[in-house]
This record gives structure tokens, C-alpha cells and sequence, in this order.
């Protein structure tokens, strides 16, 4: 017959084995130390092995078979924590999950660092994370894939979904130091751009079919996302618009430079919260939103923005939500 011990007696060892005596595990239980004694020689006959080497020693001392059972007991009292407080949470209207669908256009620093502090907050709630250009979002939101969507490119209205500007970003058009338009001096005209590859990305979600968006060049290379579009960029393969905050390090050493193309459209780049208005946030998705906000509106403004491309090798230069 296999063993099966008891949530009870894996407490009791771990206790024993924690405390490094019966006597003092009977008091952080409030047991009497016979139970104790009796809870562990129960525990070991079940096992059909001795956890603690008693005999020659004042105090009791884990065997070769007792350190290895230690680390089980410890991972399945751990899980049992974690059912515990998951049960807490769902009692007091806490979700089990969240989902959320996030743009490769909100700063990496501010993904990190919000995800970073509702990890350490929610700890019993799981995270479905997914990330995509364009329109991704706004589809996953209003297909019930995620419970928040977190990026711009708000394609369509929609009364069916609650949005929110919480910040913006910016595209700037770039190119790599090696490419034909980074040696052109002044500001660059349509006749400069319109033989050069330009690299797009093509929007996944179909939002977008049929519209581009800041397209000058007669020749295009569509490609699936913006980490191949930086890559292809930075490779010499030709020109085109990414967000300040992906291309911050390469502005500052140079690997890439920054185009002055009057033509290509630099405002801000409004990020928004979007969920369904009929799947209301609970509160750990409710804390994302406003802690997304809370970053995300310390933007600096168009103006500040323009200036600071002048000062782009500042170190400490904050280029677009961070």
C-alpha cells in the first residue's frame, strides 16, 4: 500500500525538522510534546522509514531519508499556502487570472515595472500576457481574449468597449548610420524617401486592411513585427518609423540616427485602456489600469520631445513613457 500521509503530519516534520527538537516544535504548535513524538512515528510507519536519528543525540537529527523528504514536504505545504490565499482571494472577488494583451509601443521600462509590483501585490492571480502591433490590442479586447488591452491604434469605434487615454508615445523615422539618407544634410524631402525601402509592419489583426499608416516610400518590405523591423533597420536595410522608447540606446551611440523628415507624421502616440464594458475589471485588473496610468501620464509633452532630439546622447534622457 503507498503512503499517505497527512497534510497535518508533513507540518508537524517540517516543524520538528525547523525547530531542531520535539520540545520546542510542541510549543510553536501548542501540542503537547507527546503528540508530537507520536505524530512523527506515525509519519515514519507510513513511510516505512525513519526521518530523524534519535538515538546518541540531546537532540533529534534529520537522517539521509529525512533530508530528501524535507524538500517534498516543504513544496507541498508551500502549494497548500498558495491554494489557501488563492481561496482567500476568490472569496473576496479577487480573479483567479487576468489576461491582458499589451503594444510593443508602451515602454518596456514601465511593462516591466508595473508587472514587477502586481506580481509582488497579486501574488495568487496568474497573468496572461500577450503582446502585438496595431490593432492586435483593440481585437484581443473586443474578442474576449484579453480583460485589458494596453497600446494604441484605437481603429475603430466601438460601443461595446470602455477606453481611456492613460499616456502616449512616440515613432520617429530612423535609419542606420551606414544608410544612403543618413548622409543627406538638412532636412529630407518626399523625392529623398520615395526610392529607399521603407520598412513596415503589417498589421496581424485585419483592423488595418487596406490602410497604411505614414507610408511614403514606393518601395516597401512588410514585415510582422516591430523587433524585425528595429533588426532590419539597424542592418542597413532600410528606413522607417519605430518607437522612441525600443531605439533610445541606439539613438544615444549612434547606430541609428534620426531622420528629419518633415513628412512623416511625429506627434504623440495616444495609449489607451480598453475593456469590454460588459467583463468589468476586478480589482487586480482594476490596479493594472491605474498603475499603467500612473507612468504612462508622466509623458513628456510633443515640445519637450522635439527638443530633446537635439540632446539625444544625454544619458539620462527620458525619450517618450518611461
Amino acid at each position: 500500500m503507498l503512503p499517505n500521509p497527512t497534510l497535518d503530519q508533513l507540518q508537524v516534520f517540517l516543524t520538528v525538522a525547523e525547530t531542531g527538537s520535539f520540545s520546542a516544535a510542541s510549543r510553536v504548535l501548542n501540542r503537547a510534546q507527546s503528540v508530537v513524538s507520536y505524530t512523527i512515528a506515525n509519519l515514519e510507519s507510513q513511510l516505512e522509514m525513519q526521518l530523524f536519528e534519535r538515538s546518541g543525540a540531546r537532540q533529534p537529527k534529520l537522517t539521509e531519508a529525512g533530508k530528501a523528504m524535507l524538500e517534498d514536504a516543504r513544496r507541498l505545504m508551500t502549494d497548500l499556502q498558495v491554494m489557501r490565499a488563492r481561496v482567500k482571494s476568490l472569496k473576496e472577488g479577487l480573479e483567479a487570472e487576468v489576461d491582458v494583451a499589451i503594444s510593443v509601443m508602451v515602454p518596456s521600462q514601465a511593462v516591466v515595472a508595473v508587472l514587477r509590483e502586481f506580481r509582488d501585490r497579486f501574488p495568487s492571480v496568474t497573468l496572461n500576457l500577450s503582446a502585438g502591433e496595431l490593432g492586435m490590442v483593440m481585437d484581443a479586447v473586443l474578442s474576449g481574449k484579453a480583460t485589458i488591452g494596453i497600446g494604441g491604434a484605437l481603429l475603430k469605434q466601438d460601443d461595446s468597449i470602455a477606453v481611456e487615454k492613460i499616456g502616449h508615445s512616440f515613432m520617429i523615422p530612423v535609419a542606420a548610420r551606414s544608410h544612403p539618407l543618413a548622409d543627406i544634410e538638412g532636412p529630407l524631402t518626399l523625392a529623398d524617401v520615395r526610392e529607399e525601402v521603407q520598412l513596415v509592419v503589417t498589421d496581424a489583426s485585419g483592423l488595418t486592411k487596406g490602410r497604411d499608416f505614414n507610408v511614403l516610400s514606393y518601395k516597401t518590405w512588410r514585415v510582422s513585427d516591430i523587433a524585425t523591423k528595429h533588426a532590419l533597420i539597424r542592418g542597413g536595410l532600410g528606413w522607417g518609423g519605430l518607437p522612441a522608447s525600443i531605439i533610445r540606446d541606439d539613438l544615444a551611440n549612434g547606430t541609428l540616427v534620426h531622420l528629419d523628415l518633415p513628412a512623416y507624421e511625429q506627434g504623440e502616440y495616444p495609449i489607451y485602456a480598453m475593456r469590454r464594458i460588459a467583463n468589468p475589471p476586478g480589482p487586480a485588473a482594476t490596479w493594472l489600469i491605474e498603475a499603467f496610468q500612473s507612468r504612462l501620464s508622466a509623458c513628456p509633452n510633443h515640445a519637450d520631445f522635439t527638443a530633446s532630439l537635439n540632446e539625444i546622447k544625454a544619458p539620462d534622457l527620458p525619450l517618450a513613457a518611461e
